[in-house]
Order: C-alpha cells, then structure tokens, then sequence
C-alpha cells in the first residue's frame, strides 16, 4: 500500500505541446516500434541450475528451503495462507507426505475460518489417495463450517466418485439439517435419481418444500410427479401450494399450463380465473397475456370476450391505481361493469362505485367536484333504474348531500334529483323538505328556486308558488327575470291587478341588474290588455328615467300601431301622435345631446322608415330636410409601444352645422379681404 501512494504522488513531466503538426517525411509504423523495443530489451536473468549429486547436498538443499518457508511465514504472518500452500505443495513435492500434513495443520491452525485452506488439505489427501484422511479432513472441515456449500458438495462428490453411496446419502442429510438454499437441495434430489430412488427422491422434495415454501420449489416438485407419471401427484402437489402460499401469479400460470398439458381445458380456465379474481392486478400482466393467448386458442366467443372485459378490467385498475383522481377513468371502468353485467353482478359493480366515490377531492373548490359529483348521480341513478333498490337509492343521496361543503359551495342538480326521486316514490313531503333544506343550505338558490316553484306549479299549489316567488325576491330582490316571471305566473292565473303591483314594485327597485327587461315586459303586458293609456304613461315615465334612442323609436311604434284600422282620422291622430315623439327626440338630441351624433342619425333613419311604412299619409320630406350627410374621417390612435395608427371613421354632418360652417367660411374670407386692403 505504501508503495502505491508512493506511485501515486510521483509528478510525471509536463507533456510538451507539438508545434509543427505536419506528418514527417519517414513515417514509422507500430510494429517497427514494438521490435525497436524487443531488440533493446535487457537480457533475463535466470538463477543458476543446480545439480544434486548425494544425500548430503539434498538435506542442505532441503533444511534451507525449509528455513526459507518458515522466515517468510514469519515475515508475512500466521494467516498467510499463500506462504502456507506453497511450503505444504513444496513439501509435497518432496513425497514427505508426513511433514506436508503437518503444514497443513499448522495453516488450520492460524486460519481454519479459510475453507479454501480446507478444500486444498482435502485435495492435498485425495490427490495422494489417502482416502481415509480426505475423508476425516472433509469431516472436520463440514463440522466447522456447516455453512460453506462448497465443502459439502466435494465431500459428496468424493464419497459418490468412491461408490460409498450410503456414505454419500449420510453426507447430504447432514447437510440437509443445516438448511441451505435451493441447489443443495437439488443436488440432493438429483443425487437421489441418479440411483432411481424415487421414494427418497419425493421424501426429499416433501422436506425441501417445507424448507423453501416458494412457488418455484413447488413447481419443481410438480414438475418431478408430471415427469414420473404421477398427474394425480403433480395436481395434488399443485393444490397445497395453492392454499399454502395464497395468491402467485407465477404458481397459478403453472397451475393452468399443467391442466393444459393434461388436456383439463375447462380446469386450466377455472384456475386463470381463480388467479386473476386472486392477485391484484399490477401483478398479473404474464397471467392476463397466458389467459388470453389460451382463450383464443381453446376457447368460444364468450369466453374470448370475458378475456377482452377482463384486460379491459386490468387495464382500468391500472389507471385509477396510479390516479385515483382520475374520474374519467373511473367513469369508464363503471360503464364496463354495467355494460358487462349479468344476473349477479351488483354487487361487483356496487363495489366499483364504492371505491370510486371513496376518492374524494382534496380542496374544497367547486372546480375540482364538478366531475366527481356526476359519480354519486350514476350511483344513484343505477341503484333506482337497475338495480331497482330504492332504500339504497335514497342512501346514496343522502350520503351524497352530507359530503358536499354546503357552506363553500353546492350543487343545485343533487338536490333537484333527490327531490325528484322522492316525488317518483310518491313522498311529496320528503322532496318538499330536501328542497327546502337546499334553499336554506345553498349559497346558489337559482336553480333549486325555479325548479321548486316548477314542481309546485305542476302539482296546481298556486298558493305555495307564490310563497316561494315572495321568498325568492327576498333572497335576490335585483333579479330582472324573477319580477317578469312573477307577473306572467299572475297574468296566466288572471290575477291583473296582482301582477301589475308586481311590476311597479320591481320598477321601483332601484338596483335591478336588466332594468329594461322589467320596462318591457310591463309594457308588453299593459299592452296585452289593451291600457293603451296605462302603456304611454309607462313610456313617459321610462323616458324619465332615460332618453335611449331605443326607447324613443319603441313609442313612436306604438303610437303609430294604434293606427291600424278603417278610420282615416284616427289613423292621422296616430300618424301625428308618433311624429310627435320623433319630433321631441329629435329635439332632445339637437338641443340636449348634440355629441350624440350615431344615435340622432340612427333615430332619423328609423323615422324615414316610419314614414315610408304610412303609405299614402307617409310625408318623407318632413324627414330629409334634417338628415345629416355622412363623411369619412380619420383619426389618430396611439398604440401600446407608443406608435401612432390612424383608423377611419364615419362623421355626421348636421344642415344646421352646415349652414354654422359656411358662416365661418365667409368670415374667415371678410377677415383676409380686410387684412388685405389695410397692407395697403
């Protein structure tokens, strides 16, 4: 080691760096360099040949060689075992077999942990055919170290090679005490055949497999009935694993391809089943492959589609056992089951379901629930429509509303169809109650409100509707839509006096998110009932509130709607009547709103249709007198980088502003004439 971190701290020199990199003119090759090398290589030199002419020079020769062994043994140590091997193997060499012995003793002595000490004594022995003292230092060396295979094996392979059969046999079951691995076992077993010892050979296997309780041991022992003979052994053999070491996809795919073998098809496909029920299915792949190759090559149609249903089965366990999360997944696996379901299959299915809805979102955010909700919906859907389980039904909504964090968010759909349920199992009360629970716990009442007064609008509960319209406009007294339908529930039921209050308490609202829907409705309701002075008070007071152009144009049309008819007068009062409130709308925009220029010109354009429409009473002149012309225009925009775009645009010009710009020009003109004659 010194030596070495000696080597290592030597600093070679620094590799020059070549300049001139162009090839030399004579090129050497590698063989002319190794010869170079070999032609300057030092010549070797050899100790000298020694003769031995007399005994004399022999025992010299021999007490130095010893005196040699036994300093190097002292340099190097008691446990060097090399400097052992090599004085016993020169003692050998000697034929001093005594001395030779005695080395060998002395090495165990320093080292008899070393089995690879034991197994050249014991070769030392057998190669110098002293049978008896290869035999007693195999002994020796199996009793100190029982747990060295290597020594057992050439203890029974010396006693075998001598034909003590019954020594051997003894050997292997001492060995067989200390319990070695698999091979030992083998060799045993193998050891056993070889002699056409059947009997002992299956005692051997029966105690390797209470020794090794693996799928593989059994498999081999199988394996030995089957080529015996004995099917009814090798089955048997099979069994016991079976109950012994539980669920092994390997065991049972051996299990299978020996019925198989044995022509047994429907035994073989019982026991492919059986283990794929069994093992989980990440375990399975082999099995799933073997099951499927053996169906199509004995099996019918059904059979092949179970075997399809089944990998189809594998192959969604494995999606929701890496995400359990994985509700698309889930969904899938449960229509398989119910699409492939027989007669006794509910439970199976049921099982699906359970561990499916078991996966519940990890945060309480609507987001993450809106496909795991639709899990409890099928799940109850298959037990009402299906399964036919109406207690069970029930349950599962009932579950189903418990798990769900009212307080941070609901579903409206969960709670309609379990009121739905109730109502189709005749149990008006108890969907009157989920309901009413679902307004009181939802912080989105909306659809639960109207499918709650739908529901008692169906059942002729007049009264109830209105208690829940009431307790709606409560909850969310700024819904548009929940005073228009208030009033057309009252207006159906001809209560006019009660849906108009209901309107001019929703005009009244001063925080209506569509306010124009309730204005409309009101006045297409008064105008359903012919209160023609009813609708152009609401016209006026709509007007109160804004001067839309819209609206303008909407009076103006019922007004000239009134003139419909055989009447000539009244149709030119209506004719004026509309015209009138053209005419003040034009004023507003003329007078209050000149910036308003798009919405004036839309307004007259919608009169000049007006006018058109009146036929023979129509007068257009009235009209194009104030039209405006339309100019193009452009403008500067500046972008986001700070550049400068110019887009068009179309500009109204007004025949007031008209005449306003030719006064301008004309005094601009007088201005410059002045200026012109005072230079001079």
């Amino acid at each position: 080691m010194a030596s070495f971190v000696n080597d290592k701290q030597v600093k070679l020199p620094r590799p020059t760096r070549v300049k001139n990199k162009t090839p030399a003119p004579l090129q050497i090759t590698a063989e002319q360099l190794l010869r170079e090398a070999r032609e300057r290589q030092e010549p070797e030199f050899l100790p000298p040949h020694q003769n031995i002419t007399d005994s004399a020079e022999l025992y010299d020769y021999r007490l130095r060689r010893r005196k040699e062994f036994e300093d190097r043994i002292r340099r190097q140590g008691v446990s060097s075992t090399q400097a052992w091997v090599n004085y016993a193997r020169w003692e050998e060499s000697q034929k001093d077999y005594a001395r030779a012995r005695s080395v060998w003793e002395r090495a165990l002595q320093g080292d008899y942990k070393n089995h690879a000490v034991w197994v050249k004594y014991a070769e030392f022995e057998m190669r110098n055919k002293f049978v008896n003292s290869a035999r007693n230092v195999w002994d020796r060396a199996a009793t100190v170290l029982p747990r060295v295979d290597q020594l057992w094996y050439k203890f029974t392979h010396m006693e075998e090679m001598l034909g003590n059969i019954g020594g051997a046999r003894e050997v292997f079951k001492r060995w067989m005490k200390w319990s070695p691995d698999q091979q030992g076992w083998l060799s045993f077993i193998n050891f056993e055949l070889r002699y056409k010892e059947t009997e002992r050979a299956r005692d051997v296997y029966e105690r390797f497999v209470l020794c090794h309780p693996k799928p593989s041991s059994y498999i081999q022992y199988a394996k030995f009935e089957v080529k015996g003979g004995e099917v009814t052994r090798a089955r048997d053999v099979y069994e016991r694993a079976v109950k012994s070491l539980g669920d092994d996809e390997e065991l049972f795919v051996a299990f299978a391809e020996f019925e198989e073998r044995c022509k047994e098809v429907e035994r073989a496909r019982v026991i492919y089943k059986y283990g794929i029920d069994r093992i989980p299915k990440e375990r399975a792949e082999e099995m799933y492959r073997k099951f499927v190759a053996f169906e199509k090559q004995y099996g019918d149609k059904e059979g092949i589609d179970d075997v399809i249903v089944r990998t189809r089965r594998f192959e969604y366990e494995e999606q929701v056992r890496k995400n359990p999360l994985n509700y698309d997944a889930w969904f899938d696996y449960i229509r398989l089951e119910e699409e492939e379901a027989s007669v006794g299959d509910k439970e199976r299915i049921r099982e699906v379901y359970e561990r499916a809805i078991a996966n519940v979102p990890p945060a309480n955010e609507k987001r993450y629930w809106r496909r795991y909700i639709y899990l409890w919906i099928n799940y109850a859907l298959y037990e009402e429509i299906e399964a036919e389980d109406m207690e069970r039904a029930r349950e599962v909504y009932r579950e189903c509303l418990k798990l769900v964090p009212h307080a941070s968010f609901s579903f409206a759909k969960i709670w309609i169809l379990a009121a739905q349920f109730e109502i189709r199992q005749m149990n008006l009360s108890g969907a009157r109650k989920l309901l009413g629970n679902a307004i009181g716990k939802s912080p989105k009442k909306d659809k639960i409100f109207k499918k709650y007064i739908e529901i008692e609008l169906q059942l002729g509960e007049i009264d109830r509707c209105r208690v829940l319209y009431e307790k709606y406009l409560v909850w969310s007294p700024e819904n548009s839509s929940v005073w228009c339908n208030y009033s057309q529930f009252e207006s159906l039921h001809e209560e006019t006096e009660r849906a108009r209050g209901i309107f001019e308490l929703a005009v009244s609202q001063t925080t209506l998110d569509l306010p124009e829907l309730v204005w409309k409705a009101y006045i297409d309701f008064e105008m359903l009932q012919g209160e023609v002075e009813r609708t152009r008070a609401l016209y006026e007071r709509l007007l109160e509130r804004t001067k839309h152009y819209k609206v303008w144009v909407s009076f103006a049309k019922f007004e000239a709607r009134e003139q419909e008819g055989d009447d000539i007068e009244r149709k030119r009062e209506c004719i004026r009547r509309s015209r009138e409130v053209f005419d003040r709308a034009y004023m507003y925009y003329k007078d209050a709103a000149p910036e308003l220029k798009e919405e004036r010109a839309k307004l007259l354009e919608d009169w000049v249709k007006m006018e058109v429409s009146f036929g023979m009473l129509g007068d257009v002149s009235i009209v194009e007198s104030k039209l405006p012309k339309k100019l193009k225009k452009r403008k500067s925009i500046n972008r986001e980088d700070g550049s400068m775009e110019y887009v068009e645009y179309t500009d109204y010009l007004f025949p007031e502003e008209l005449v306003t710009s030719n006064l301008k020009i004309l005094e601009a003109a007088v201005r410059w004439k002045k200026q012109k004659v005072d230079a001079f």
